[in-house]
């Protein structure tokens, strides 16, 4: 993709988030979408892309009345998203479509229409990782960040912190499902789930969706919203089992993924204004940070303990309050777009001042995949 030739020019989320009895996964699809045409000044008819995950693009289209040229489902857990909008431009540069439409929706919380997601049996990990006794995320995602703290030093306090300074920004977020303030002691002191995670250090379970519309930069000027502009992007796999991770400490599938996207959009780390981490866990800021090369190997819990991802922090990383404070329905990277987007226009609640490029960044299954969007607010 050339920097810049590709624009989002709608982003929305669900009406309600959090909490929503009354919607099924595929209304929750629709109603994000629905809000995202509006926000571009659309309707359905004006689409020729779909793209979806969670859902089945078919589904979708067929309920949204949207006879698509081009569709993507593809899968790989909560970085979903950050794939779509990478394959997406593709499509749209190559002159595949014009006008992509990507949605988000789950029923987290609610389990309205929403899909079982064990591994099955037969599954690489249902036959080498679930024999010994892993019950989901909050179980698998301790094996990584037990060596990294052995490694590196890193102390719980420091882990626990990730989770304070995300909810001082959600703190400032009318929409964040939890607001209040709370110090490394009421980390340390909520519930055990997992070791080393207590309960804060958890991503919520929530019902939600967003949605994303892009299209060619030549006509982004067309539309009521300010543009952004698409200035890299990247993707990754590793693999599907955590405990087959080449370093523990390190996610291959991060690594490849940013690099791919800092190198297309031509920029250095001093060149990002705010950083979006997928983070369903604590832990996973602090490879974030350092997988993408803002600091050093083991450098990061230090970097966030000096309050250099907080508000007026050199950094500001996870504006919206996170997946520790904001939303996390199940596939959080939709809503770390979002807020990357809502940055670079300049109307997020916690607005950091003179954004002009942010990252987004997401992980999919236990390190499993990735996917790195470079936005920007002015095309080269």
């Amino acid at each position: 993709m050339k920097p810049g030739s590709i624009a989002i020019v709608g982003a929305a989320e669900t009406t309600e988030m959090g909490r929503i009895p009354d919607l099924s996964v595929l209304q929750l699809h629709a109603d994000a979408g629905l809000n995202a045409l509006a926000d571009a000044g659309l309707t359905p008819g004006d689409i020729d892309g779909v793209a979806t995950a969670g859902e089945s693009p078919t589904t979708l289209a067929w309920y949204l009345g949207i006879t698509p040229e081009w569709v993507d489902g593809t899968t790989v857990g909560g970085c979903s998203f950050m794939l779509h909008v990478r394959h997406a431009a593709a499509a749209i540069e190559s002159g595949l479509c014009r006008t992509v439409l990507i949605t988000h929706g789950e029923s987290g919380r609610s389990r309205v229409g929403a899909a079982r997601r064990a591994p099955q049996p037969a599954s690489l990990p249902g036959q080498f990782e679930l024999p010994y006794g892993p019950v989901g995320p909050t179980t698998l995602f301790t094996l990584p960040v037990l060596r990294y703290m052995k490694d590196t030093g890193l102390s719980e306090e420091k882990l626990a912190n990730v989770a304070v300074v995300q909810r001082e920004w959600a703190s400032r977020n009318p929409r964040a499902s939890y607001r209040d303030p709370i110090t490394v002691d009421d980390v340390l002191s909520s519930r055990m789930i997992a070791w080393p995670f207590r309960k804060l250090m958890c991503c919520l379970v929530t019902d939600g969706g967003g949605a994303l519309i892009l299209t060619a930069a030549d006509r982004a000027r067309d539309f009521p919203r300010p543009p952004v502009y698409l200035l890299g992007t990247g993707e990754s796999v590793e693999t599907p089992m955590v405990s087959q991770m080449e370093d523990l400490t390190r996610s291959k599938a991060f690594r490849v993924s940013g690099s791919r996207a800092f190198a297309e959009a031509g920029i250095r780390h001093d060149d990002v204004d705010h950083l979006m981490i997928y983070d369903a866990f604590a832990h996973l800021p602090l490879y974030g940070l350092e997988d993408l090369g803002f600091v050093g190997r083991g450098e990061a819990g230090d970097f966030i303990w000096e309050r250099n991802t907080a508000e007026g922090g050199r950094l500001p990383v996870n504006t919206n309050g996170g997946g520790l404070s904001y939303m996390h329905s199940g596939m959080y990277g939709m809503y770390a777009l979002q807020e990357s987007v809502r940055q670079v226009r300049g109307i997020a609640p916690a607005q950091v001042p003179g954004v002009e490029i942010s990252v987004s960044h997401g992980v999919g299954g236990m390190f499993g995949a990735s996917g790195t969007i470079v936005m920007g607010r002015d095309a080269p």
